[in-house]
């Protein structure tokens, strides 16, 4: 009696650790965190949570069947040019050790059908959503441009965001060229912005201290300017970037363009 109960809690046990959600606790927690991830843990986190990295997986394909390739493969086999994640988070983590040899396919099959199904969260997903759009406020309220608007994206941005994908597959030509569009773009907008917030100020100085606003008459036309000459800027930029890339990569953008 007590070898049968003995054996019915081994058995227990072993279906318990091999479910879906402990073994993705077992193989991937030890790096990746499973829950809701919150600012305090940024600093000690070893990799993406897992929120984010599902988070991009879906951002760059929406075929189930390619998701859970992607994963299988990756899992084994990491590479740079493989990832979803956007540069920057490469470049702080690195790529994720390979699990070969530390897991099975069965057990990576059941892992990937788990993480489909359950990340990102509802949560997760909204609270993207709302950095977003703080993000795009933020951006509005400095903006040094006459138009903001998604259909006008910040082509350069988007792409350092996504430099090293290999599906992007940017030449060392596009790249060295990419880079120098970047760099004038930068320049010529960092020096606006500039003149632009002395201006702003000494305008908000008239109000607040109701001077006669035809004092703030000049300063806004300047301002109204120098945001035309930005905007220029940053269409010039836009249009230089997309003859850089080709159809292939203009299409792969498309998911981030309202990023």
């Amino acid at each position: 009696m007590k070898k049968t109960l003995l054996l019915l809690s081994f058995s227990s046990s072993m279906m318990f650790a091999s479910s879906p959600a402990e073994l993705l606790k077992t193989k991937c927690a030890s790096c990746h965190i499973l829950t809701l991830p919150n600012p305090t843990m940024i600093p000690t986190m070893k990799a993406p949570a897992m929120e984010a990295v599902m988070f991009h997986i879906n951002l760059s394909m929406d075929d189930k069947d390619k998701i859970k390739a992607f994963i299988m493969d990756y899992a084994i086999d990491p590479k740079v040019s493989k990832s979803v994640c956007e540069s920057d988070k490469v470049q702080k983590f690195g790529v994720m050790p390979s699990l070969k040899g530390k897991i099975t396919q069965k057990e990576l099959s059941v892992i990937a059908d788990h993480l489909i199904e359950n990340f990102p969260t509802p949560e997760f997903v909204s609270l993207i959503k709302e950095m977003q759009t703080n993000g795009k406020m933020n951006a509005l309220i400095n903006s040094p441009f006459l138009l903001n608007s998604r259909a006008l994206p910040h082509m350069t941005k988007i792409l350092v965001e996504n430099w090293d994908k290999g599906t992007l597959a940017l030449s060392a030509e596009q790249k060295e060229k990419l880079l120098l569009v970047r760099k004038e773009t930068m320049t010529a907008v960092k020096n606006i912005k500039k003149q632009v917030k002395v201006l702003e100020a000494e305008i908000i100085e008239i109000v607040v201290d109701a001077e006669d606003l035809k004092n703030a008459d000049s300063k806004i036309d300047a301002v109204a300017k120098l945001k035309a000459e930005a905007t220029k800027v940053h269409l010039k930029c836009l249009t230089n970037t997309v003859e850089i890339l080709n159809e292939e990569q203009m299409e792969l953008l498309f998911p981030f363009w309202d990023s």
